[in-house]
């Protein structure tokens, strides 16, 4: 395999003193290292002016649902089960589907405080949406598929057919 180097440029002015060339070197791979870090935002994260590359400014809340909720999967002997963390949210904004094989979660946050107190007055609002798609697996029986929600908890299940339960073989391990 090939190596492939990319060089970068070095100014250099006559009568410089010794080291003053490398020193130039290193100065431009670490701006250019800098310009990279500083376009790559993961998950939206922004870098603050004039800070390092570690303080990193976290999405706010609002921003995180836009990315998703969290959820947990879990396979169990006679059924899979999909847990979401859904604060906030109430059972009437929420909608599950079904199709192709593809288990979609949608729902919408919106919320609304309103105080009112001797010499001030507090209006806030919070809003946002997300979904999450789940490609379901081999052996789900989907006509008994249910979902439950509760205290910010939605738990769906998703029974496994009697061909997929008895799927499971032990094998036996040798000793070599």
């Amino acid at each position: 395999m090939a190596d492939t180097a990319t060089k970068l440029p070095i100014k250099s002015e006559k009568g410089a003193p010794a080291g003053v060339e490398e020193q130039s070197a290193f100065t431009a791979l670490r701006r250019e290292i800098d310009r990279l870090f500083d376009e790559f935002r993961p998950f939206g994260w922004r870098l603050r002016p004039g800070r390092s590359m570690f303080d990193v400014e976290l999405p706010r809340l609002r921003d995180a649902w836009q990315i998703a909720p969290a959820v947990d999967l879990v396979e169990k002997d006679k059924e899979y089960q999909i847990t979401a963390e859904l604060p906030g949210i109430e059972e009437k904004n929420l909608e599950i589907k079904l199709s192709n094989g593809v288990l979609t979660i949608k729902g919408e946050k919106q919320e609304e405080k309103e105080q009112k107190d001797g010499d001030y007055y507090l209006s806030e609002r919070r809003y946002g949406s997300f979904h999450r798609s789940f490609q379901l697996p081999e052996g789900v029986d989907a006509d008994k598929i249910k979902a439950s929600f509760g205290k910010g908890i939605l738990k769906i299940t998703m029974p496994k057919t009697a061909k997929a339960q008895n799927a499971t073989k032990k094998i036996e391990v040798k000793a070599a």
